[in-house]
């Protein structure tokens, strides 16, 4: 009631920039009670911001990101759904593969940096490697467990019914599952996203999380180290909002009412 209530108009926007409004003005209370510290203020991070906007660096760094996230993230998804539907709905494959997988899943994606490395070299491949593991494993479990919640009774009645296995999956386990699948992708893409950044930091020479670490060797510019965090907030909370449409698509839609 109270969230309806808001609506979406002007009051509601200026609610939810009261909060970036209240931190920056602890921003600046902080740097006036603190003159001597190296933390740039709020203007002096909106200078960088524009400074690389005119450079084109800024274009560069965000795109060089983006391009890291979208392939390695798509080739997770592609991997993932069918497995997971694989792995939830039998049981052999499930036994052989699933301990692996909970083995793995604990593991940081990180530890995948130095091997990833090792194996593809300091560039592109690396980066997208690091970040399909991962996006594959919270993706993946997400559909199996998903599809494991689907109550049998449905299944049994699409067999008596002769669905062949393709159109099982279509017409029953997808519309089950979808709204499970669409928070699976919304959190793999969120890890997917501070991935890119620590590995950009080690493995590539472009993107944002590379405009941080060489702001910070390039004399101290911390101005671009925050101007570069503040980005990579910027294009997160994008990509969440996209997520986050998606669930409002037909599709979507269709699939939650159909349970």
């Amino acid at each position: 009631m109270i969230r309806s209530a808001l609506g979406a108009g002007p009051a509601r926007i200026a609610l939810s920039l009261s909060g970036v409004a209240a931190l920056v003005a602890l921003w600046s209370l902080g740097l006036a009670a603190s003159p001597h510290t190296l933390l740039p203020g709020p203007w002096a991070v909106v200078k960088a911001i524009a400074g690389l906007a005119a450079s084109g660096l800024l274009v560069h760094h965000v795109v060089a990101s983006l391009f890291r996230v979208t392939w390695g993230y798509l080739a997770a998804v592609a991997v993932a759904l069918p497995a997971g539907l694989l792995l939830g709905t039998y049981r052999r494959p499930e036994l052989a593969f699933g301990p692996f997988l909970e083995l793995a899943r604990p593991i940081s994606p990180l530890a995948w940096i130095p091997l990833s490395i090792l194996w593809l070299g300091v560039g592109d491949l690396a980066a997208l490697a690091i970040i399909f593991f991962a996006s594959f494993l919270p993706l993946v479990l997400t559909v199996k467990n998903a599809v494991g919640r689907v109550p049998l009774v449905h299944l049994q009645a699409g067999r008596n019914f002769g669905l062949a296995p393709g159109e099982l999956a279509r017409r029953i386990l997808l519309p089950a599952i979808l709204p499970q699948v669409l928070v699976g992708l919304r959190l793999s893409l969120g890890v997917a996203w501070l991935v890119v950044v620590a590995a950009e930091m080690l493995a590539v020479n472009s993107g944002l999380g590379f405009l941080i670490i060489d702001a910070r060797n390039a004399g101290n510019r911390y101005d671009l180290v925050v101007a570069g965090m503040v980005l990579i907030g910027g294009v997160g909370l994008a990509l969440d909002t996209a997520i986050l449409r998606l669930g409002r698509l037909p599709a979507f839609a269709w699939g939650a009412s159909e349970r």
